[in-house]
């Protein structure tokens, strides 16, 4: 699909009806994508229009509704695999999100493969999504956990990663780009590392895949993972990505419902790929939506996407950074990362400069954001985030300035 050859911010924010709304009286600004991004209305309008007009379960009907139900289910399909350039729309299954897909993984192919003594390498970086399911695995097998150490600007330290991949090393699972420092990992490079010692290399993409393109196959990860409601889908609905090759060798997770292809009274048959993997009545209207927040993405063009956003990046770390007091978490400049930018306000509190975001209409993030190990880490236990999406400005960014300058003039200044 081609891009747009003129992109318009303001064409853009006026697809989000959201963002018409007020928050305590002030116009809306919403700086949590990280978290959950805003919905075009095309994509609202594509769910809607399946539950008023094409609303019957898929694969199990041959009228003409659940024909028309199946079409747009598997065209959802085929429009991720376009999406990250899979070799085959077999390699696409649906799950409920990242957390789902990662789980699988660790469960189907982990359970299989890992023993004692055998080693998963991790980071710092993670999301208990891409790490709680590796500790499990290795209390459950006897497999020993490694972790990647950060340099001094909060990116992977790639001489540790290297040193510590070894003959051993059976998992290596990684975060493309980091939910809490925006950092973009060299996933393509790490793969081929991870692969020259026989191991399969996991990725965590939540973070990625509504902003940068992917491409699967350049990047050789074995496994991919990420959700459709950070991309402008509907929640509960996400992806895994997996070699062909592995998924046909591993068993499914789940039972009963559509995998199934014959049940006799003491054994059964499951269906091929992909179907062997989605048990029960999958969500229908959930992969239809996220079909269409790629087609709205792809109607704009992923790289173009990503350039905007690496500039208004830059514009923030620059005006972040004038703030007296403001400490960033992870790299200060707009280079291989994305608009996730954490940060603390002097001694306040980040709940409390959250709120305080909040009577101003300005809707952040602020807690450990599922990384307390990173938090740990990084010598504090919570902080302020911002992440930026497509329908961001440079004008919104100078709101939350501002609001930043006053919240620290109250909470500091005129209490000392």
């Amino acid at each position: 699909m081609q891009s747009r050859e003129s992109y318009s911010m303001k064409e853009c924010r006026a697809d989000f009806p959201i963002l018409n709304e007020k928050i305590n009286g002030q116009p809306l600004i919403y700086l949590d994508s990280a978290a959950t991004a805003q919905k075009p209305a095309k994509v609202l309008a594509k769910v809607q229009d399946y539950y008023q007009h094409q609303n019957a379960n898929v694969h199990r009907g041959v009228y003409t509704l659940s024909q028309a139900a199946t079409d747009l289910y598997e065209g959802a399909r085929n429009q991720v695999q376009a999406f990250i350039n899979a070799a085959d729309w077999t390699e696409v299954l649906f799950t409920r999100g990242t957390t789902e897909s990662i789980n699988w993984v660790s469960t189907a192919y982990g359970q299989q493969h890992l023993q004692a003594g055998d080693e998963i390498l991790v980071s710092y970086l993670e999301h208990h999504s891409n790490l709680v399911p590796w500790q499990v695995l290795a209390q459950q097998t006897g497999a020993k956990l490694r972790y990647v150490e950060l340099d001094e600007a909060g990116r992977l330290d790639l001489v540790d990663l290297r040193h510590k991949l070894n003959p051993s090393t059976k998992i290596v699972a990684l975060t493309h780009v980091s939910n809490v420092t925006g950092v973009i990992n060299p996933i393509a490079q790490i793969t081929s590392w991870a692969h020259q010692v026989g191991a399969v290399v996991v990725v965590d993409g939540a973070q990625a895949a509504p902003h940068l393109p992917v491409d699967v196959q350049a990047l050789d990860a074995d496994f991919y993972a990420f959700s459709g409601h950070k991309l402008m889908g509907p929640t509960g609905i996400g992806v895994l990505y997996g070699k062909k090759a592995l998924l046909e060798e591993i068993p499914p997770v789940q039972y009963g419902g559509e995998m199934i292809e014959y049940v006799g009274l003491d054994e059964a048959t499951f269906q091929p790929l992909p179907w062997r993997f989605e048990a029960g009545t999958p969500n229908i209207a959930g992969a239809i939506g996220l079909g269409a927040a790629i087609e709205y993405l792809r109607s704009i063009g992923m790289a173009q996407i990503a350039a905007n956003e690496a500039q208004l990046t830059t514009y923030a770390l620059k005006k972040l950074g004038a703030i007296e007091g403001l400490q960033i978490y992870g790299p200060t400049n707009g280079q291989n990362r994305t608009g996730v930018i954490t940060f603390n306000l002097a001694d306040i509190h980040p709940h409390d400069v959250a709120t305080a975001l909040d009577q101003e209409g300005i809707e952040v993030r602020a807690g450990h954001h599922c990384a307390q190990p990173l938090m740990r880490y990084l010598g504090v236990t919570a902080t302020v985030r911002v992440s930026l999406y497509l329908y961001n400005t440079a004008a919104e960014i100078d709101r939350l300035v501002a609001s930043l300058v006053a919240i620290k003039e109250y909470f500091v200044d005129d209490f000392t």
